[in-house]
């Protein structure tokens, strides 16, 4: 706790690897999400739409809504987690910095929205989808951008 009231963290090696530690489990959570959403949800349009809404003719069940309620909780709830420990620690580590604001706004709005998006698929169009897709992954970037400069900036303290 003594890094969120004071930035000094030069003089506490132990301090430094656990944000390190940190860091690197929310880089793995983040790639391995994309990953699992690709199998769950699909990687491409096509296969979004067919798990969203079904395929008649190929005799495929749209995704049930409970399941998807579940999946979009899921996504809100982590998503809260894991941008809350980035942007506490990146904004420790970088509050000098005139982007750090925009970086952290940029990063809450599309990792809150994607799941929102998802959703708006289900219940809407496929439009919805298309920004599902661009949310997820510039948000997931985004966050990855964050814990790759977070440990730069720690392993040079």
């Amino acid at each position: 706790m003594k890094f969120v009231i004071s930035k000094d963290i030069e003089h506490s090696k132990l301090l430094n690897t656990l944000m390190i530690g940190v860091s690197a489990a929310l880089f793995f959570y983040l790639v391995f999400d994309l990953i699992l959403h690709g199998f769950i949800i699909g990687s491409d349009i096509s296969t979004i739409s067919t798990t969203l809404y079904g395929n008649a003719e190929e005799f495929i069940e749209p995704i049930l809504l409970d399941a998807l309620l579940l999946q979009v909780h899921i996504d809100l709830f982590i998503s809260l987690f894991t941008l809350m420990i980035l942007a506490t620690i990146y904004i420790r580590l970088f509050s000098e910095e005139k982007m750090t604001k925009w970086f952290v706004h940029l990063l809450f709005i599309f990792g809150l929205l994607a799941p929102m998006m998802l959703f708006a698929a289900y219940m809407a169009n496929i439009f919805f989808a298309y920004i599902w897709i661009f949310t997820l992954l510039f948000g997931h970037l985004l966050a990855i951008f964050f814990v790759l400069r977070i440990v730069k900036r720690l392993i040079t303290l």
